[in-house]
């Protein structure tokens, strides 16, 4: 896209009725948060045109676009200008489609300039973009078009891409299926002209209301819709760029999934754009092409997974870090990082270490630039906002003391106070008086620093990715060989957890009690193939399969986890040589 920004009329900052979809804040909290500047009245919309403005001819985005099947396209460079144009062409073509603003859009592509382009589109529209993962696949997509009554999904046109959003049609007839990046493609998304967005009418945009939704770690189940206003995400977005000085020098390397909140905001690709920086797209975080990125755009920031980050840490590209590399700062976030790996982050790949600590729903920590290796290595951080409010507590909810682990509490300028839709896990995830229960256990320093335990709830962290357990217990339930399971995670060099699967088989009536029990190794690959079959994202699919005659259970007859984590942990040690994790993609083998 290389037209320049044609006037396009600016969103209007208005007030309006509260939406029934997201929990509002207290109307005395909202005066406040505006009062102290958190909150601006600016939509995303009206955020892009100013950038624009201001940097117009430097250089937004680089990157390969997708191409016809999902392969590769060309590589292309956009001007902040030029962004500013595509996503008014996106939001002409999405309009031309039949899309409103309000709409609720699932949003499901691949790393490349292309999402960022459309997302705006999204934005400009006034539409609702889900931020899906490209990993989810038709289980996920389904339950969000049904729970959220979307009207459209946006894909790639990748085969295997396009066969999870038939299976979505077919779940939810109202979906239109949009294709990017492939014009023979029976629905193709095409950028317009930017000039044919002055031809629509004006979009009246409220920026107290939801400009997008991200998702939850999903701990009971499919994952939960998070509602972010434009106001409360530019916020984080805007905060987190500047703690983090980011500048117009800055150029940001988004290898971990583009649309997830780390990649996104904090500070990520948005924040590095309202910096004036520019934002390289990486098909994944695989060490050899990123290295290649690195060299060839002068890379000076990436965000990593703690998993990602020990591949980077053992690939001959990074080691020993070599002189003349760009690369100034390693975010790292998504799970704990321990503190002997966070060491080596400066030897080996010859840029400072900054721990991060979030979450979708709002909450972000950093470790900031200049802190002590004490803090820099050994914590996760502090929230951005003096406006945080952070509460530690036991499980009757009485506040601990510094030094004492206990549940995290939180609610702030930018941390929702509900889910989309879910009054019945609200009321369990939220206090009455609106903190966010976040399910991480944590220690706070008496600087305020926090250090992660761990997870209370029943939700294994693998390589960032969270599954929710009782999700992929319910789907093995469904296997004609299986009469019980319990899915646990184990801990891992690699990957901080990963997922091991106990089962009790389903014995055939017909046969002696005492027939031989099932190979596990064959059962794996057979349960692996049955959750591949019925949509399950790859990522979620056991690591390993074990089986027993019989579950164990506590007292109260609930399966008994912590009996059989410590009969099957710890797992030996990886081999790095060997046993590296594939973290884009697993097949049931």
């Amino acid at each position: 896209m290389t037209v320049p920004p044609a006037p396009i009329p600016d969103v209007l900052i208005t007030e309006g009725p509260v939406p029934a979809e997201f929990t509002p804040w207290p109307p005395g909290l909202a005066r406040a948060y505006r009062a102290a500047g958190y909150w601006r009245g600016e939509p995303f919309s009206a955020w892009l045109r100013a950038l624009a403005g201001q940097f117009g001819s430097r250089t937004a985005l680089v990157g390969n676009a997708l191409g016809p099947g999902g392969q590769p396209g060309a590589w292309v460079t956009r001007t902040y200008a030029e962004l500013d144009a595509a996503a008014s062409g996106y939001a002409a073509a999405l309009a031309a489609r039949g899309l409103h603003a309000g709409d609720r859009v699932i949003l499901h592509l691949p790393n490349s300039p292309d999402v960022f382009e459309v997302l705006l589109g999204l934005l400009r529209l006034g539409a609702r973009p889900i931020l899906a993962l490209a990993a989810h696949r038709a289980a996920e997509l389904t339950a969000f078009a049904t729970q959220a009554q979307v009207r459209a999904l946006i894909t790639g046109g990748h085969p295997d891409a396009q066969r999870v959003a038939r299976a979505v049609q077919a779940a939810w007839p109202d979906t239109l299926v949009l294709t990017v990046g492939d014009p023979e493609a029976s629905l193709p998304l095409l950028a317009a002209d930017a000039a044919a967005w002055t031809e629509l009418p004006a979009r009246t945009g409220v920026a107290s209301d939801v400009a997008l939704y991200q998702l939850s770690g999903g701990s009971t189940g499919t994952p939960k819709l998070i509602p972010r206003t434009h106001d409360d995400y530019l916020y984080s977005i805007r905060a987190s760029g500047e703690l983090c000085g980011l500048t117009p020098d800055t150029v940001f390397l988004a290898a971990l999934p583009a649309t997830h909140n780390f990649t996104l905001t904090s500070p990520g690709a948005f924040g590095t754009l309202h910096a004036g920086g520019t934002v390289v797209t990486a098909p994944g975080p695989a060490p050899d092409v990123c290295a290649a990125l690195i060299e060839r755009c002068g890379v000076t920031h990436v965000a990593l997974v703690p998993s990602a980050l020990l591949l980077w840490l053992r690939a001959p590209q990074f080691t020993p870090a070599r002189p003349e590399s760009t690369l100034r700062v390693v975010q790292v976030g998504g799970a704990p990082l321990a503190p002997d790996v966070a060491r080596q982050v400066p030897e080996r790949l010859g840029a400072a270490l900054q721990q991060v600590f979030g979450m979708a729903e709002g909450l972000v920590n950093y470790v900031r630039s200049g802190s002590s290796d004490d803090v820099t290595y050994g914590t996760q951080g502090r929230p951005i906002s003096p406006h945080d409010e952070i509460l530690i507590v036991d499980d009757e909810d009485r506040p601990v003391p510094d030094g004492t682990p206990g549940h995290l509490l939180t609610r702030g300028p930018y941390t929702i106070r509900g889910y989309f839709r879910a009054p019945e896990h609200n009321a369990r995830a939220f206090t009455p008086d609106g903190y966010y229960r976040t399910g991480d256990i944590v220690t706070r320093r008496p600087d305020g620093h926090l250090i992660v335990q761990g997870r209370h709830k029943d939700q294994i962290n693998r390589g960032g990715e969270k599954i929710a357990a009782e999700e992929i217990e319910h789907a093995l339930l469904g296997h004609p060989r299986v009469f019980q399971a319990a899915l646990i995670g184990l801990p891992d060099p690699w990957l901080g957890e990963r997922t091991c699967a106990v089962v009790q088989p389903r014995v055939d009536p017909d046969q002696h009690a005492s027939q031989p029990l099932p190979d596990a190794r064959a059962l794996t690959l057979d349960l692996r193939r049955y959750l591949l079959e019925r949509g399950f994202a790859p990522f979620k699919l056991p690591d390993r399969v074990e089986v027993l005659p019989t579950l164990p259970r506590t007292p109260f007859g609930k399966l008994d986890k912590p009996a059989l984590r410590a009969r099957y942990a710890p797992t030996p040690a990886l081999s790095p040589a060997q046993d590296a994790p594939d973290l884009t993609d697993r097949s049931p083998a």
